[in-house]
């Protein structure tokens, strides 16, 4: 008897996993890890990371209801504006359901680097998304270099530390 509700139980939680995209396509992206490319609609046309190969690409994925977004917008055009001209590119993936939503915040707090829109939320599944924000630092070769979740303005120095090194090839 105990062991049929443990299978049933396995089954419920597999057909859980399955209906809410936790299957096979779910992964944590981490250190090392190739980054899963992907195609969005974007504010100046299709947004492809893969288009952004060669570079060290700071992805982030964000939301307009979330407040450490704000802060991260700011100190992310800074790193895009400082490092740019050394191969830096941030690619910023919204994930409102309604793309007004993400373009009242774009009013609010603006961009300066690529932005992309995944109202449907597979991109965040996909990379294993879990809080806001959630950004891959990405080498020039398509790997993660790490992930990390939230903003604090604490965070900012150690981020930017891990930019300079994915610059210079560290």
């Amino acid at each position: 008897m105990k062991g049929l509700r443990i299978r049933k139980f396995r089954l419920m939680l597999l057909l859980f996993m399955l209906c809410s995209g936790l299957g096979m396509k779910a992964h944590a992206f981490e250190k090392g890890d190739k980054a899963a490319d992907f195609t969005l609609p974007g504010r100046q046309g299709i947004v492809q990371l893969s288009d952004k190969a060669g570079s060290v690409v700071y992805l982030d994925f964000w939301a307009s209801w979330c407040g450490p977004c704000r802060q991260s917008f700011i100190w992310m055009n800074q790193m895009q504006a400082q490092y740019r001209s050394k191969g830096f590119q941030v690619l910023a993936v919204n994930l409102d359901a309604r793309t007004d939503d993400a373009m009242k915040f774009l009013a609010a707090v603006p961009a300066d680097f690529t932005v992309a829109f995944d109202s449907k939320g597979q991109t965040p599944r996909v990379y294993g998304v879990k809080g806001m924000p959630t950004s891959f630092l990405i080498d020039r070769s398509g790997k993660v270099i790490m992930r990390h979740v939230g903003f604090r303005p604490a965070d900012r120095e150690e981020l930017e530390k891990q930019i300079l090194a994915a610059l210079e090839g560290r």
